[in-house]
């Protein structure tokens, strides 16, 4: 039946032994079974994945003036007001607080307790000011070399029994 197709059988397998015998006689080559090879799975030694350098959060940027009864939290971050924080506005930050016009509002730097946090003015009049929990209201007013001067505030002593410190910039 093959041969009346032109196909050339050259070999059997999985027959009974008296077929294999008949297909030996007819000379056909005897197969043996065929093994399926399962692949063998490669261990491929997972490399350690290069750290990764995560970069700081930038600076949190308000460019519009905040009014009274507005509030603005830099978590985790710096916090940069490039206008006025007016009297009841408050600005809060985890890092430094940067404000480059008159602060009039509150300020609160180091949230989170981050006793490093500073606090920057171009024009210190501040309602509070507070470094880690550490605070200054506007009840004790401010020397006159810091009153209305670009002044910083920073803490000196620690978070929890610390003193603030206020200093005028000197360019």
């Amino acid at each position: 039946l093959l041969r009346q197709y032109r196909v050339t059988p050259i070999a059997a397998r999985g027959g009974n032994p008296a077929q294999m015998d008949a297909a030996q006689q007819a000379g056909l080559a005897a197969a043996p079974e065929a093994a399926v090879a399962t692949p063998v799975p490669q261990r491929h030694e997972a490399a350690a994945p290069a750290p990764v350098e995560v970069p700081a959060p930038s600076a949190l940027v308000i460019d519009r003036p905040l009014r009274s009864g507005q509030q603005v939290y830099a978590k985790g971050r710096d916090l940069v007001l490039l206008h006025m924080v007016n009297p009841g506005a408050e600005v809060i930050a985890d890092g430094h607080i940067h404000v480059y016009a008159p602060l009039r509002g509150k300020a609160i730097a180091g949230a989170r307790g981050n006793a490093e946090a500073r606090i920057f003015s171009l024009c210190m009049e501040p309602e509070l000011i507070s470094i880690a929990g550490i605070y200054r209201t506007s009840e004790v007013a401010l020397p006159p070399e810091v009153w209305s001067h670009p002044t910083q505030a920073r803490l000196v002593g620690g978070a929890g029994d610390g003193k603030l410190v206020l200093e005028p910039l000197k360019a």
